[in-house]
C-alpha cells in the first residue's frame, strides 16, 4: 500500500500525513513493515512483515496480538509507568495504584471498560501460549481426569486443554465478577471463589501467569490451597510462568526480565523468579519435587508434585 492509501483508511479528517510518513519510515527501519519503491510510480509501497502480521485482526489471521497491544497502550497502563520513579524513591504503592487510585484487580472490579480490555488481552495470551503448551506438554495431560485452572479468567486456557483432551473435566476458577461474564465452553464449569481461601478439588491444578502477580507470602497461600485441593497420589500443579536467567542469553530471557520490571509497576508485590526462587517457594508450599520444561517462549512449564 502507498502512504496515501494507508492515510485513506485512517478515519481522521485532520490527519497529518507528514508525521504519518515519518512514523512509517521508522517502523520500516525496525522491520515492522517492509518498504519498497514501486518501479512505475516511484512511490514507496509498504507491506507486512512477520512482525506486523501479528497485528492483524482476528478476522484476517488465526492469531492476533492486537488485544495485548491495546492493553499495553491503554492510558491507565501507560500512566502507571510514569509513576515508576516515585515508587522507587518513596516505596509503598506501585505505579498502577499511584496512577489509578487502586490496585489492578480492585480497579477492574469497578471499571468495566478496563476489565474488558484486560480480559481480552489475557484470553489473547491464552490462545498464543496454549498452542505451545499443548504441543510441548502433551504427555502431561494424558493421565489427568480433572483439572482446575486457577485464575483462569474467561476460561480460554482450560477450554483449549479439554478441547485437545476431551476426557478431562475442566473447571475455570476465578473471582465471581470475572466468571459471571465468562463464555460457555464444552466440558468446562465456571466456579467463582477466592484462591486465597480455598480451591476446588481436582487431580491437577493449572496456574498460568498467576503466581508472578503475587509476593512469596501470597504465593505460599495459593500453593498450600493447591495442596489441599489435590489427591495425595499423583496430584500435581502445572505452572506456566517465567524462569529468570539474569545473564539474559536469549531474547526470551530479555523478555522475562522486561516482564519482571512490568510486574513491579503494575502490581504491589508481583515478580518473576529464578529457578532457585521457584525451588524454595515450591518446597515451602509442599511441592519439593519439580521439573522445568522449556518451550519456545519467555515462559516455561513447571510441573510440581506433592511431597511423598
Amino acid at each position: 500500500m502507498t502512504l496515501s492509501q494507508i492515510a485513506a483508511r485512517i478515519p481522521f479528517l485532520t490527519l497529518d500525513i507528514d508525521r504519518l510518513s515519518r512514523v512509517m519510515r521508522f517502523l520500516s527501519c525496525k522491520k515492522v513493515f517492509e518498504a519498497t519503491i514501486d518501479k512505475e510510480s516511484g512511490e514507496i509501497m509498504y507491506g507486512l512483515t512477520n512482525s506486523s502480521k501479528w497485528l492483524l485482526t482476528k478476522s484476517e489471521t488465526e492469531v492476533s496480538l492486537v488485544p495485548m497491544v491495546l492493553l499495553a497502550t491503554n492510558p491507565c497502563a501507560l500512566a502507571s509507568w510514569n509513576c515508576l520513579s516515585t515508587s522507587i524513591a518513596e516505596g509503598g504503592a506501585c505505579g498502577f495504584s499511584r496512577a489509578n487510585g487502586s490496585t489492578l484487580y480492585d480497579f477492574q472490579s469497578k471499571n468495566y471498560e478496563y476489565k474488558k480490555v484486560f480480559g481480552e488481552a489475557m484470553a489473547c495470551n491464552s490462545r498464543v501460549v496454549m498452542k505451545v503448551v499443548l504441543k510441548y506438554y502433551k504427555d502431561g495431560f494424558k493421565n489427568v481426569g480433572s483439572m482446575v485452572d486457577v485464575g483462569g479468567g474467561s476460561g480460554a486456557a482450560v477450554a483449549e486443554i479439554v478441547k485437545a483432551y476431551p476426557h478431562i473435566k475442566g473447571f475455570n476458577f476465578d473471582l465471581p465478577y470475572v466468571v459471571a461474564s465468562a463464555p460457555e465452553y464444552p466440558n468446562v464449569t465456571h466456579v467463582g471463589g477466592d484462591m486465597f481461601a480455598t480451591i476446588p478439588y481436582s487431580e491437577a491444578v493449572f496456574l498460568k501467569w498467576i503466581l508472578h502477580n503475587w509476593s512469596d507470602e501470597k504465593c505460599l497461600q495459593i500453593l498450600k490451597n493447591c495442596r489441599k485441593a489435590l489427591p495425595e497420589r499423583n496430584g500435581k500443579v502445572i505452572i506456566v510462568d517465567a524462569v529468570l536467567h539474569p545473564q539474559a542469553d536469549s531474547l526470551f530471557d530479555v523478555e522475562a526480565l522486561r516482564y519482571d520490571l512490568k510486574m513491579s509497576v503494575m502490581t504491589p508485590s508481583g515478580k518473576e523468579r529464578t529457578e532457585d526462587e521457584w525451588k524454595k517457594l515450591l518446597k515451602e508450599g509442599g511441592f519439593s519435587q519439580y521439573k522445568i520444561i522449556k518451550i519456545p517462549s519467555f515462559l516455561s512449564i513447571i510441573e510440581a508434585y506433592l511431597d511423598r
